[in-house]
């Protein structure tokens, strides 16, 4: 609890993810390339699916959404970090920190609920495929999208005015690059055992309701790419679904490792690198998993390229 002598703080400090001077320059140039790469590649895709007709079918919108949705999610943190390498002042306001936080957040919900939306369409497309065009038209996978966004968005904005009830008395060093919620528990002065509860109740209901969406159609679909008496044919089901499982696991791993546990003392070195897998990395793993498997965008990129 906050005592009579204690005074807001009105800035955090980041600490950055090392503070050595020697290792800035390095650290630097690898997380501009990862960060440059990640947007260019998921630039491309959606780009590629915007121009080549070909591609305008249910799961290449979904995958051009993944694809923008990416680039706004590692843009939030990632040109801070960098320009915090070299800043000599790594302050940031505290209303400046829960923006970030709503924003980081809710592209994080959207991508949840946006990959369950995605294991639907494979759904659909491999165990239902005579009536594919008619469940998965244009305005159904429009309202699907439409509702990935605004309940990742509501979900976000719980968290942040639970974020806003709270007072920040100092320390007011954040050990890391971005605000994040297990940071901001550990600088509060007032009681958070209300956000940590709510944390967790949002967790459980909304993501282990994405997690199940997203999942549990993957049962019926394994089930259905058993019975395909063609080789070939089990081959090409089952491509159509490992990039998607590939990065459904990657997302999820480092998230229920960040959020769903109990809440932290302290921020590890080991919490700093988990928090870089999950901001900077996994923007970058989508375009390069989609992108190396599937044909389709191959040869749409080829054709853009006036290569036959």
């Amino acid at each position: 609890m906050k005592s009579a002598n204690q005074t807001k703080v009105s800035e955090f400090v980041f600490l950055g993810l090392s503070d050595p001077p020697g290792v800035h320059l390095p650290l630097f140039l690898l997380f501009l390339f990862i960060y440059l790469t990640s947007v260019t590649g998921n630039l491309l895709i959606a780009i590629l699916i915007f121009i080549d007709h070909s591609l305008h079918t249910p799961m290449y919108l979904f995958l051009s959404n993944l694809a923008g949705l990416d680039i706004f999610y590692s843009s939030v943190t990632s040109p801070r970090m960098l320009y915090d390498f070299f800043s000599e002042s790594r302050t940031i306001a505290v209303p400046f920190c829960i923006t970030q936080f709503f924003f980081f957040f809710s592209f994080i919900c959207i991508e949840l609920y946006l990959l369950a939306v995605m294991s639907y369409d494979r759904y659909i497309a491999i165990c239902h495929p005579l009536h594919y065009i008619q469940i998965m038209h244009p305005q159904t996978c429009a309202l699907m999208v439409s509702a990935a966004w605004t309940v990742g968005f509501l979900t976000s904005l719980i968290h942040t005015l639970c974020i806003k009830m709270l007072d920040f008395c100092g320390p007011n060093i954040i050990k890391g690059f971005f605000c994040d919620l297990p940071q901001l528990f550990l600088l509060s002065c007032t009681d958070t055992f209300i956000n940590v509860l709510v944390m967790f109740l949002v967790g459980i209901i909304m993501g282990s309701g994405a997690f199940s969406m997203t999942l549990v159609p993957y049962i019926r679909i394994f089930h259905t790419i058993i019975r395909i008496q063609s080789r070939n044919g089990k081959l090409k089901a089952f491509s159509t679904c490992t990039s998607h499982l590939t990065v459904v696991f990657i997302f999820y791993g480092t998230l229920i490792s960040t959020y769903l546990r109990p809440s932290p003392t302290s921020i590890s070195s080991e919490d700093r690198l988990v928090s870089v897998m999950y901001t900077v990395v996994t923007p970058l793993t989508n375009p390069l998993i989609y992108s190396l498997r599937s044909k389709d965008l191959k040869a749409a990129l080829w054709r853009s390229l006036g290569v036959k």
